[in-house]
């Protein structure tokens, strides 16, 4: 269990740091691994934490910190890493946490130092077996934190005599070699070049990014041209501030150089690249970065000189390729762009592409287009984060951020919980103030977010103001969703008879202004109340919303209508099809993370069993959904409209299992991993969880003999729609069984699969 990246490059050397570092996790219980920036920091967290796996059932976590740019959701980041979206409810993450044994690896601490310290010291405090490794130039000073200063790989001393045996002895020089040999296939370390190349690892410091980074000009110069230019941009440097280090200087002579080697437009390209977070793709940096120097039709042949030279990094996702900057050189393009005076007008670009990336969501989300936007939305969060901090921040700019954040409202998966989107629309509320129409919309999604949470009492004063000013507009589209939102508000409560008219009212409207998306969630809703208060309309109204959802090839909101269909067939006494429809509602959600979903299903199965009198397996799974209720922040009590049920199913099975029978039970569905709830709500056995770099034998073994054939496909690069004519099933099969495998084996991208099954063909394993 985790999410412990795929290496991609041989680890050299750091045998006594990881000696080190290993015997610290066994003795102390935070460990930070301090040292300058470029020094393999990270890397020899993520070794530390592979080679300690074992000893942590509950997994080892990466929470990369460099892509939040403010502390204010950094509780909530490592929340949602571990499973526990907790809505800033210290308590629940604290419960989630008591009984875990796992290593959280907090990296890149640097830029929120007290941040990081006083959630470090709440998490240790709340979990007794919890460890913490983290990485950052300087120490957090946290309560027990122990430090491992982590030094530049070791050079030759300038007096020492050169020998050919430099390699073997050193592994700054041994570093080199073999990145080299990547690039310059045959490479060795010869009589003839060892001089040169142990005075180039000597100049650098012994600094593995810097090493890196010379390597990669290899492909153009020899070691003693890049020795030659290294000497004069030393000469340069002598002029720099006297109180930084001589290793910062050193790399910020080697960044220096390398961005000296660019041309004009990949220069400027780099600078703007910087204002990213997290990555992008193609599309976003012609819209962000074209323009005043750079054509747009130049930003493709520009774009592929900075991968070329290594400082942009090509990245296989689940949207498509994707690129991403090392945060060392992320930086250093934001120092000159700030130089430059530019990096509020590229800032600017990057909110109108948020904000346009977000309109386009919005208005296509409901179709054949929804699971890619679902990916897309997700990989961007980042990038939009970013945005809005900007738009929160900058004097005149609050509108934009009502704008985005709003647009998102149907994507809430792209936030950790409900109470992350309230917490952006809460702070762009209060900023901008101004009677429009992005404040309408905005006080009703904000009010959507906040019932979500199950505080209604929060969400009325909302919904009133925007309904007031909805209608002085006269803007038809956000009295339709003040409208709406009053009725989800009815059906949350369990008050049905007034949550029907105000829900068929809105599904009218917005069937009359065009908006199929928001007609089908009014439709949704509308269905949920039918069903729940046993309207003879129930079975029409599930029939209607599923085949919206199979003529637009929505499938994720097919899954709502599958399971609300399900429950439809409970109440009309089909349990049997009732289980079948939820559970297949359930396979499709663990792939998505879709905790709200998943709860639902998990409560419907319960209830179902509860019926059949499989007493303790009812009772197991409302544990189960319980936990994941819990891990949104989110409680049944605040959900009328599942309450109701919940509390009758709960008395009657207390009763006739026991108390303390049924606390027992309750409380190990509760301590389920995700998988496990699921795979048990599902009749499965258990998945076994792994990482990437697992025995290829055990991942083998988790994945039934179509999945491998499957999985073999991948690795050859075949798409989805390729493995189905090759297989002969429907293109939809094919989708199913590569969301089966990344979910079994733990992996978030299609580049992991062919990684492991490429290895697998290597050594001849079926």
């Amino acid at each position: 269990m985790g999410n412990l990246p795929v290496e991609v490059t041989s680890f050299v050397g750091r045998r006594q740091e990881l000696t080190e570092a290993k015997r610290l996790l066994a003795a102390e219980r935070m460990v930070t691994l301090t040292g300058v920036g470029g020094v393999g920091k990270t890397r020899l967290a993520l070794r530390v934490a592979a080679a300690v796996s074992a000893t942590f059932p509950d997994g080892v976590w990466l929470v990369d910190l460099a892509p939040l740019g403010a502390g204010e959701l950094l509780e909530e980041t490592v929340a949602g890493t571990l499973g526990c979206q907790n809505q800033g409810d210290l308590a629940a993450f604290a419960e989630f946490l008591q009984d875990k044994r796992l290593l959280l690896v907090l990296d890149n601490c640097e830029h929120l130092l007290d941040e990081c310290a006083v959630l470090a010291s709440k998490l240790l405090g709340m979990a007794p077996d919890l460890r913490i490794l983290a990485t950052s130039r300087q120490a957090l000073h946290a309560e027990g934190e122990h430090l491992l200063d982590v030094p530049p790989l070791p050079v030759p001393e300038v007096t020492e005599e050169i020998s050919t045996d430099s390699e073997t002895r050193y592994e700054a020089v041994r570093l080199f070699a073999d990145r080299v040999a990547a690039v310059l296939p045959g490479f060795a370390i010869t009589a003839a070049n060892s001089g040169a190349v142990t005075r180039l690892c000597q100049r650098l410091d012994g600094i593995p990014l810097a090493i890196e980074l010379a390597a990669v000009w290899m492909r153009a110069l020899s070691v003693d041209q890049i020795l030659d230019r290294l000497d004069d941009r030393f000469r340069l440097l002598t002029r720099g501030s006297p109180v930084v280090m001589p290793r910062q200087k050193t790399l910020r002579a080697l960044v220096d150089w390398s961005y000296n080697l660019c041309s004009p437009e990949e220069r400027m390209l780099w600078e703007r690249l910087s204002v990213f977070s997290g990555g992008c793709d193609l599309e976003a940096i012609e819209q962000v970065c074209s323009g005043d120097g750079i054509a747009p039709e130049n930003v493709f042949g520009v774009m592929t000189g900075l991968v070329d030279k290594s400082i942009l990094l090509r990245k296989e996702h689940d949207s498509g390729v994707r690129h991403q900057m090392l945060e060392t050189l992320r930086q250093y393009g934001w120092e000159r762009l700030v130089e430059s005076g530019q990096e509020t007008a590229l800032r600017r670009r990057h909110r109108d592409w948020c904000r346009d990336l977000a309109a386009r969501a919005e208005i296509e989300w409901f179709g054949e287009h929804q699971m890619r936007w679902l990916v897309r939305i997700r990989d961007e969060q980042a990038n939009v984060r970013a945005a809005l901090e900007f738009c929160l921040n900058e004097p005149g700019e609050a509108w934009a951020a009502l704008e985005i954040a709003a647009a998102m409202w149907i994507h809430r998966l792209s936030w950790s919980s409900p109470s992350e989107g309230h917490h952006w629309l809460g702070r762009a509320l209060a900023l901008e103030r101004g009677p429009g129409v992005a404040r309408a919309k905005a006080l009703w999604v904000d009010a959507w977010l906040v019932l979500l949470g199950g505080d209604a009492a929060a969400a009325k004063p909302l919904i009133e103001e925007s309904r007031v000013l909805a209608e002085r507009l006269g803007d038809e589209a956000q009295l339709a969703g003040a409208i709406n939102i009053t009725g989800f508000a009815a059906l949350l409560a369990g008050d049905f008879s007034r949550a029907f008219p105000l829900l068929e009212e809105s599904l009218a409207r917005y069937r009359a202004l065009g908006y199929r998306g928001r007609a089908w969630t009014a439709l949704f809703q509308l269905t949920m109340t039918a069903v729940l208060m046993g309207d003879l309309r129930s079975e029409a109204l599930c029939q209607e919303s599923l085949e919206i959802c199979r003529r637009e090839n929505a499938r994720w909101s097919g899954s709502y209508a599958l399971w609300i269909a399900g429950l439809g067939r409970w109440r009309r006494g089909d349990s049997r099809t009732a289980a079948t429809m939820l559970r297949d509602a359930l396979r499709f959600k663990l792939p998505w993370n879709d905790r709200l979903g998943m709860a639902q299903c998990l409560e419907g199965l319960a209830w179902i069993a509860a019926d059949e009198r499989q007493d303790r397996r009812a009772v197991q799974l409302l544990g189960a959904a319980h936990m994941v209720w819990r891990s949104i922040g989110t409680s049944l009590p605040g959900l009328g409209h599942l309450a109701g049920f919940h509390d009758r199913y709960e008395a009657r099975l207390r009763q006739d299992l026991g108390d303390e029978v049924f606390t027992l039970i309750f409380d190990h569905g509760s301590k389920l991993t995700l998988d496990r709830a699921v795979a048990y709500a599902l009749g499965e056995e258990p998945v076994r969880e792994t990482r990437d770099h697992r025995p290829e034998s055990d991942v083998a073994s988790a994945l039934t003999r179509r999945e491998r054939e499957v999985a073999g496909l991948v690795a050859q690069g075949l798409s989805n729609k390729q493995i189905a004519e090759t297989l002969v099933i429907a293109q939809r099969t094919a989708e199913g069984h590569v969301e089966n495998i990344l979910r079994k084996l733990s992996f978030t991208s299609r580049a992991q699969i062919a990684t492991i099954w490429g290895s697998r063909r290597q050594t001849g394993e079926k």
